[in-house]
């Protein structure tokens, strides 16, 4: 059984390897096609005389896969709250068919409610990688967490 990661389970400096997700030509062109349809993503000819070479993944369908990979990893079934927003996302690298992400949870800082006892909010950076080792992906975010039985949760 995986770890189900609570507020209390985050320190701040804590990296956290969370796995991987191989994507596929026909993910990325399916994704795009409803969602950011840009000839770079969608169209295999006029991706190859884009400034690419060739179809990249969106940069949304790669934040949806990071999302993906973080839920899998996190095992945020019982804890998770949700989030109240990111402060930023960069896309640093294209994603291409074949490519292989894995992504590392940075914990950033951690604050419990003043006025809720049950939970706290975990400010962290998610960190895609290649299977070349580049960083293609980050985010920067905060979750909302339950806390603990033994600290108030219900």
């Amino acid at each position: 059984m995986k770890k189900q990661w609570y507020f209390d389970d985050f320190v701040p400096g804590q990296e956290i390897e969370l796995g991987e997700r191989t994507v596929t030509e026909d993910e990325i062109i399916a994704f795009a096609t409803q969602f950011d349809p840009q000839p770079f993503h969608i169209d295999r000819e006029a991706a190859a005389k884009s400034i690419y070479g060739g179809v990249i993944a969106s940069g949304w369908h790669t934040c949806a896969m990071m999302m993906r990979i973080v839920l899998d990893g996190m095992g945020c079934e019982e804890a998770s709250m949700g989030s109240p927003g990111l402060d930023g996302v960069r896309w640093l690298q294209p994603v291409r068919a074949g490519d292989t992400l894995s992504v590392r949870y940075v914990t950033k800082e951690v604050k419990p409610s003043t006025s809720k006892p049950d939970r706290g909010v975990v400010f962290s950076t998610w960190v895609a990688t290649n299977q070349r080792g580049e960083d293609v992906c980050t985010i920067d975010g905060k979750a909302m967490f339950k806390r603990r039985m033994e600290h108030g949760a219900a």
